[in-house]
């Protein structure tokens, strides 16, 4: 295996950035396992007492979510270096598809007789991954990457493993020392001793093709969000206030893409391109992204519970869900204007701080009451913003980073 075919894996620069159909393939697994994610908190929050534990599904929940974001995210910037037309990238991709949707079968039952499974599944993934990278590029200079990626995900290898064979709590604690590992090798470049580390703001990527992934898996949770308010509503007793809660929780969908593309979503591709340093932005995008899409899938589990129940009294762990998932999604908005013109929008964070300053009272509240309430300030949000972007000039993007 030659240098010149190593180097052929990597993306031309001027090549299309547009995302291939085989990444968007991959996407439609990712749509199920944030399924499962989002069904296991529902099922914590709408269990009866005294099965009902929200803080435990709560933590299982963030715990996937983010396991699933650093495959999916680690996928996108693979794609975004390796040119995914080259049949040793897309078999690498189907790969990681393939056992992503093993994860998600075994997720329900991760903590249980399905634990071995489950963690070999991500090993194989996590590790595999950068090990047929450092193998494919041989003497490459960028596989003084892929090997330092290997080196951390094998010694977070371990903890994963060991953890699958025993016992509560010793598994979890395992389990979250594994993939606190990954994300800090991720945030601090892998460093190993004498190779030193490599960020990933440093390295040299399609940035508009990475946006571009973003902004997809964006749209799939409001997919996600879609999707649950179209299923809670067949399963729903055709009443007044679930009707209501259907059209509010629709609103509220369109709502969120609206704040979203609204100027800074939009003009976020050309915002990395014109960044002084492209992949540093992508780096702080992935974050932003991050809590964006965990805002929206939480809001998509308060749209099940409210549909479900719209005149339920919704107390304090539905309240929580209902009004905290569109203030994340804010505090992350808020962010990327910083990201795409240098300052921080005031008004994505003053809404945040107003949807999480309600949710005591919301506690007290008919699950529709709460709904409508998270729907109102995004109202406000979006009315407020087109009026601000009218009265000053078209802008273009100015990064910071």
């Amino acid at each position: 295996m030659s240098n010149v075919w190593a180097a052929r894996l990597l993306r031309d620069p001027g090549a299309s950035h547009r995302a291939a159909f085989l990444e968007l393939f991959f996407d439609l697994v990712f749509v199920f396992a944030l399924t499962q994610v989002a069904q296991g908190l529902v099922k914590e929050v709408t269990a009866a007492e005294p099965e009902r534990n929200v803080l435990r599904g709560a933590a299982g929940a963030v715990f996937f979510f983010l396991l699933l974001w650093l495959i999916w995210m680690l996928a996108a910037w693979v794609t975004s270096l390796y040119d995914p037309e080259q049949t040793f990238v897309q078999m690498l991709v189907i790969v990681v598809m393939f056992g992503t949707l093993v994860l998600a079968v075994t997720m329900p039952d991760a903590s249980g007789h399905r634990a071995v499974l489950f963690a070999v599944a991500y090993v194989t993934i996590q590790l595999g991954r950068p090990l047929a990278l450092t193998l494919a590029l041989r003497q490459h200079p960028r596989r003084k990457v892929t090997t330092r990626i290997t080196i951390w995900s094998a010694v977070a290898a371990l903890p994963w493993l060991i953890g699958a064979v025993m016992n509560q709590p010793a598994r979890l604690v395992l389990w979250t020392a594994a993939l606190g590992i990954e994300y800090v090798g991720f945030a601090a470049g892998w460093p190993i001793p004498r190779l030193g580390a490599s960020r990933v703001d440093q390295w040299v990527i399609s940035g508009p093709h990475l946006v571009e992934r973003y902004q997809q898996v964006f749209l799939i949770a409001l997919g996600e969000a879609v999707l649950v308010i179209g299923l809670t509503a067949t399963n729903a007793t055709p009443t007044v206030g679930e009707a209501a809660a259907f059209v509010t929780a629709f609103a509220i969908t369109v709502l969120l893409w609206r704040i979203y593309f609204h100027r800074t979503g939009r003009l976020l591709p050309e915002a990395i391109r014109d960044a002084r340093a492209p992949a540093r932005l992508g780096e702080s995008a992935t974050y932003t992204h991050l809590v964006a899409v965990a805002g929206v899938m939480t809001t998509a589990v308060g749209f099940e519970l409210v549909i479900a129940h719209p005149t339920d009294r919704s107390e304090l762990p539905s309240a929580i869900v209902i009004l905290g998932g569109p203030a994340l999604f804010l505090l992350a908005r808020g962010w990327a204007e910083f990201e795409v013109f240098g300052r921080l929008s005031v008004l994505h964070l003053v809404g945040a701080l107003v949807l999480t300053a309600t949710i005591p009272v919301g506690a007290r509240l008919p699950g529709l009451a709460v709904l409508i309430t998270a729907g109102t300030v995004l109202v406000v949000i979006t009315l407020t913003g087109t009026l601000q972007s009218r009265r000053r000039p078209a802008e273009r993007p100015s990064p910071p980073l």
